[in-house]
Protein backbone atom coordinates (compact mmCIF):
# COMPACT_ATOMS: atom_id res chain seq x y z
CA UNK A 1 0.00 0.00 0.00
CA UNK A 2 3.29 2.37 -0.24
CA UNK A 3 3.96 4.63 -3.25
CA UNK A 4 7.24 5.53 -4.95
CA UNK A 5 7.44 7.95 -7.84
CA UNK A 6 10.35 9.68 -9.36
CA UNK A 7 10.71 11.64 -12.66
CA UNK A 8 13.55 13.04 -14.30
CA UNK A 9 14.44 16.35 -15.66
CA UNK A 10 16.25 18.45 -17.95
CA UNK A 11 18.82 18.74 -15.27
CA UNK A 12 17.70 17.40 -12.04
CA UNK A 13 15.61 14.58 -10.81
CA UNK A 14 12.38 14.75 -8.82
CA UNK A 15 12.52 12.22 -6.03
CA UNK A 16 8.33 11.85 -4.24
CA UNK A 17 7.63 9.34 -1.60
CA UNK A 18 4.12 8.70 0.71
CA UNK A 19 4.47 9.27 4.15
CA UNK A 20 2.20 5.91 5.29
CA UNK A 21 3.55 3.05 7.63
CA UNK A 22 1.02 0.50 8.12
CA UNK A 23 1.49 -2.76 9.73
CA UNK A 24 -0.54 -6.42 10.11
CA UNK A 25 -2.52 -5.21 6.81
CA UNK A 26 -5.13 -2.76 7.15
CA UNK A 27 -3.62 -0.61 9.98
CA UNK A 28 -1.81 2.58 9.38
CA UNK A 29 0.97 2.99 12.52
CA UNK A 30 3.02 6.22 11.14
CA UNK A 31 1.57 9.51 8.52
CA UNK A 32 5.50 11.34 8.50
CA UNK A 33 7.81 8.25 7.58
CA UNK A 34 10.37 9.40 5.14
CA UNK A 35 10.86 6.61 2.67
CA UNK A 36 13.81 7.87 0.91
CA UNK A 37 17.50 7.85 1.79
CA UNK A 38 20.64 9.83 1.56
CA UNK A 39 23.77 8.21 -0.48
CA UNK A 40 26.05 10.82 -1.20
CA UNK A 41 25.39 14.82 -1.59
CA UNK A 42 24.20 13.50 -5.13
CA UNK A 43 22.51 10.76 -4.83
CA UNK A 44 19.07 9.62 -3.25
CA UNK A 45 17.44 6.08 -2.94
CA UNK A 46 13.60 5.38 -2.07
CA UNK A 47 12.69 2.42 -0.63
CA UNK A 48 9.62 0.23 -0.20
CA UNK A 49 8.91 -3.70 1.18
CA UNK A 50 8.81 -5.42 4.12
CA UNK A 51 8.70 -4.11 7.79
CA UNK A 52 12.34 -3.40 8.10
CA UNK A 53 13.80 -4.69 4.74
CA UNK A 54 13.19 -1.52 3.42
CA UNK A 55 15.57 0.17 6.33
CA UNK A 56 17.88 -2.45 7.11
CA UNK A 57 18.90 -2.67 3.02
CA UNK A 58 18.91 1.01 2.84
CA UNK A 59 21.03 1.70 5.25
CA UNK A 60 23.88 -1.58 4.30
CA UNK A 61 23.91 0.34 1.19
CA UNK A 62 24.46 3.79 2.06
CA UNK A 63 26.79 2.52 4.82
CA UNK A 64 28.53 0.36 1.46
CA UNK A 65 28.56 4.10 -0.68
CA UNK A 66 30.27 5.85 2.34
CA UNK A 67 32.99 3.07 2.77
CA UNK A 68 34.08 2.97 -0.66
CA UNK A 69 34.87 7.03 -0.83
CA UNK A 70 36.86 6.99 2.56
CA UNK A 71 38.23 4.07 0.87
CA UNK A 72 39.00 5.60 -2.83
CA UNK A 73 38.38 9.04 -2.12
CA UNK A 74 35.20 9.75 -4.30
CA UNK A 75 31.55 8.94 -4.78
CA UNK A 76 30.22 5.97 -7.04
CA UNK A 77 28.46 7.68 -10.05
CA UNK A 78 24.65 7.24 -9.99
CA UNK A 79 24.88 4.39 -12.81
CA UNK A 80 27.93 2.04 -10.69
CA UNK A 81 25.10 2.99 -7.45
CA UNK A 82 22.87 1.24 -8.92
CA UNK A 83 24.88 -1.59 -10.32
CA UNK A 84 26.41 -2.51 -7.29
CA UNK A 85 23.09 -2.30 -5.00
CA UNK A 86 21.38 -4.49 -8.32
CA UNK A 87 24.06 -6.50 -7.75
CA UNK A 88 23.72 -7.13 -3.63
CA UNK A 89 20.35 -7.51 -3.86
CA UNK A 90 20.52 -10.08 -6.45
CA UNK A 91 23.04 -12.08 -4.03
CA UNK A 92 20.59 -11.70 -1.37
CA UNK A 93 17.53 -12.97 -3.27
CA UNK A 94 19.95 -16.72 -4.09
CA UNK A 95 20.42 -16.70 0.00
CA UNK A 96 18.16 -17.74 3.06
CA UNK A 97 18.08 -14.29 3.74
CA UNK A 98 16.42 -12.10 0.60
CA UNK A 99 15.15 -8.77 0.93
CA UNK A 100 11.72 -7.84 -0.28
CA UNK A 101 11.76 -4.00 -1.63
CA UNK A 102 11.63 -2.09 -4.47
CA UNK A 103 13.97 0.95 -5.19
CA UNK A 104 14.10 4.00 -7.05
CA UNK A 105 17.52 5.36 -7.24
CA UNK A 106 17.77 8.93 -8.37
CA UNK A 107 21.07 11.36 -8.82
CA UNK A 108 23.41 13.68 -10.57
CA UNK A 109 27.20 12.87 -11.78
CA UNK A 110 28.85 16.10 -13.46
CA UNK A 111 29.96 14.05 -17.20
CA UNK A 112 26.72 11.74 -17.09
CA UNK A 113 24.09 14.75 -15.96
CA UNK A 114 21.06 13.38 -14.26
CA UNK A 115 19.73 9.96 -14.38
CA UNK A 116 16.50 8.23 -12.70
CA UNK A 117 17.03 4.13 -12.29
CA UNK A 118 13.87 1.82 -11.78
CA UNK A 119 14.85 -1.93 -9.27
CA UNK A 120 12.28 -3.93 -8.19
CA UNK A 121 12.67 -6.86 -5.47
CA UNK A 122 13.99 -9.19 -8.01
CA UNK A 123 17.07 -7.22 -8.90
CA UNK A 124 15.73 -5.96 -12.11
CA UNK A 125 17.24 -2.89 -12.98
CA UNK A 126 17.04 -0.26 -15.76
CA UNK A 127 17.47 3.31 -16.30
CA UNK A 128 14.46 5.33 -16.66
CA UNK A 129 12.64 8.71 -17.45
CA UNK A 130 9.88 8.54 -15.24
CA UNK A 131 9.61 5.69 -11.99
CA UNK A 132 6.17 4.69 -10.40
CA UNK A 133 6.54 2.10 -7.22
CA UNK A 134 3.47 0.50 -5.71
CA UNK A 135 0.12 0.64 -5.83
CA UNK A 136 0.21 4.21 -7.10
CA UNK A 137 1.55 2.79 -10.19
CA UNK A 138 -1.64 2.22 -11.90
CA UNK A 139 -3.58 5.26 -11.98
CA UNK A 140 -0.17 7.70 -12.55
CA UNK A 141 1.93 5.97 -15.15
CA UNK A 142 -0.16 6.78 -18.05
CA UNK A 143 -0.30 10.29 -16.51
CA UNK A 144 3.08 10.28 -16.75
CA UNK A 145 3.35 9.03 -20.03
CA UNK A 146 1.10 11.26 -21.67
CA UNK A 147 2.34 14.95 -20.12
CA UNK A 148 6.44 13.71 -19.65
CA UNK A 149 8.99 15.33 -22.26
CA UNK A 150 12.68 15.30 -21.85
CA UNK A 151 13.34 18.84 -21.29
CA UNK A 152 10.88 19.27 -18.09
CA UNK A 153 11.76 21.97 -15.91
CA UNK A 154 11.71 22.04 -12.47
CA UNK A 155 7.75 23.61 -12.17
CA UNK A 156 6.94 21.56 -15.11
CA UNK A 157 7.78 18.23 -13.34
CA UNK A 158 6.31 19.52 -10.14
CA UNK A 159 3.04 20.17 -12.23
CA UNK A 160 3.25 16.51 -13.45
CA UNK A 161 4.09 15.03 -9.67
CA UNK A 162 0.70 17.17 -8.25
CA UNK A 163 -1.45 15.52 -11.19
CA UNK A 164 -0.11 12.19 -10.27
CA UNK A 165 -1.12 12.56 -6.94
CA UNK A 166 -4.36 13.93 -7.56
CA UNK A 167 -5.01 10.89 -9.21
CA UNK A 168 -4.32 8.48 -6.69
CA UNK A 169 -6.33 10.26 -4.48
CA UNK A 170 -9.19 10.38 -6.51
CA UNK A 171 -8.98 6.72 -7.96
CA UNK A 172 -7.13 4.95 -4.58
CA UNK A 173 -9.25 3.67 -2.24
CA UNK A 174 -6.34 3.90 0.45
CA UNK A 175 -5.71 6.93 1.99
CA UNK A 176 -2.28 8.80 0.81
CA UNK A 177 -2.51 12.41 2.33
CA UNK A 178 1.09 13.42 2.36
CA UNK A 179 4.20 13.12 0.01
CA UNK A 180 8.00 13.97 0.83
CA UNK A 181 10.07 15.25 -2.01
CA UNK A 182 13.29 15.88 -3.00
CA UNK A 183 14.93 17.27 -5.72
CA UNK A 184 18.89 16.19 -6.79
CA UNK A 185 20.59 18.82 -9.44
CA UNK A 186 24.25 19.77 -9.88
CA UNK A 187 23.56 21.42 -6.43
CA UNK A 188 22.84 19.25 -4.46
CA UNK A 189 19.62 17.33 -2.90
CA UNK A 190 17.38 19.79 -1.91
CA UNK A 191 14.27 19.27 0.53
CA UNK A 192 11.42 20.65 -0.44
CA UNK A 193 7.83 21.06 1.06
CA UNK A 194 5.14 18.40 1.78
CA UNK A 195 2.65 17.89 -1.03
CA UNK A 196 -0.79 16.75 -0.93
CA UNK A 197 -3.96 16.33 -3.34
CA UNK A 198 -5.52 19.32 -4.19
CA UNK A 199 -7.68 20.68 -2.11
CA UNK A 200 -6.37 18.82 0.48
CA UNK A 201 -5.85 22.58 2.40
CA UNK A 202 -2.01 21.49 2.94
CA UNK A 203 -0.38 20.97 -0.09
CA UNK A 204 1.47 24.47 -2.20
CA UNK A 205 1.30 25.21 -5.69
CA UNK A 206 4.85 24.34 -7.17
CA UNK A 207 5.81 27.77 -7.60
CA UNK A 208 5.49 28.17 -3.73
CA UNK A 209 7.47 25.30 -3.17
CA UNK A 210 10.44 26.67 -5.40
CA UNK A 211 10.91 29.33 -3.63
Amino acid sequence: MECLLGIKGRDFVLMASDCVVSAHGIVAMKKDHDKMFKMTDSLVMSVIGHGGDDVQFAEYIAKNIQLYRMRNGYNLSTKEAATFTRRNLADYLRSNTPYSVHLLIGGFDREEGASLYYMDYLATSTKVPFAVHGYGAYFTLSTMDRYYHDDMTQKEALHLLQRCIDEINTRFVINMPTYKIRIVDKDGIHDLDDMKPTGSGGSQGPESMLG
